[in-house]
């Protein structure tokens, strides 16, 4: 019982130590919330698109932020699908994916978004708009994920 409870503890102060790094990195800017908020469906455009430097920085990001229990550290995938797919679940835009990171699977397919791809997955993608704190942080990790399988 004392290692289960210990484990939990030291579980919990890790993810709060992340996020708490990852929101002294912030870049600052808007929430990401506010810009899925702000915008239509398929207007959202990525400031970052195709910059190493941001796509590096996006890396660092998207680690600290915990993606890859569920994607992998190179984003190969393991409980969550592989980044590296020529077909994403829900679409492979930018606009979609980044919808998808700030709101979870759950909100994405309430705001009438459905499956494209049939990859099988072990639980919904929870949201993570309190855990990337700025939208600027988030385009860099979507520039990251999308650099992962750019000229295939």
């Amino acid at each position: 019982m004392k290692q289960t409870l210990f484990a939990a503890t030291a579980a919990l102060l890790s993810a709060m130590m992340a996020a708490s790094a990852l929101a002294q990195d912030s870049g600052g800017g808007k929430k990401p919330l506010d810009a899925v908020n702000a915008a239509e469906k398929g207007q959202l455009q990525n400031p970052f698109k195709d910059d190493k430097a941001a796509a590096e920085a996006g890396h660092k990001l998207y680690m600290s932020a915990g993606c890859n229990g569920c994607h992998g550290g190179t984003g190969g995938g393991g409980m969550g699908p592989p980044l590296t797919n020529a077909i994403w679940i829900y679409g492979k835009d930018e606009d979609t994916l980044y919808r998808l990171i700030t709101l979870g699977s759950q909100e994405l397919q309430a705001k009438g978004y459905t499956r494209k791809g049939s990859e099988s997955v072990k639980g919904p993608m929870p949201p993570f708009k309190d855990i990337v704190k700025s939208d600027e942080d988030l385009w860099k990790i979507v520039t990251w994920i999308t650099s992962l399988s750019a000229g295939k």
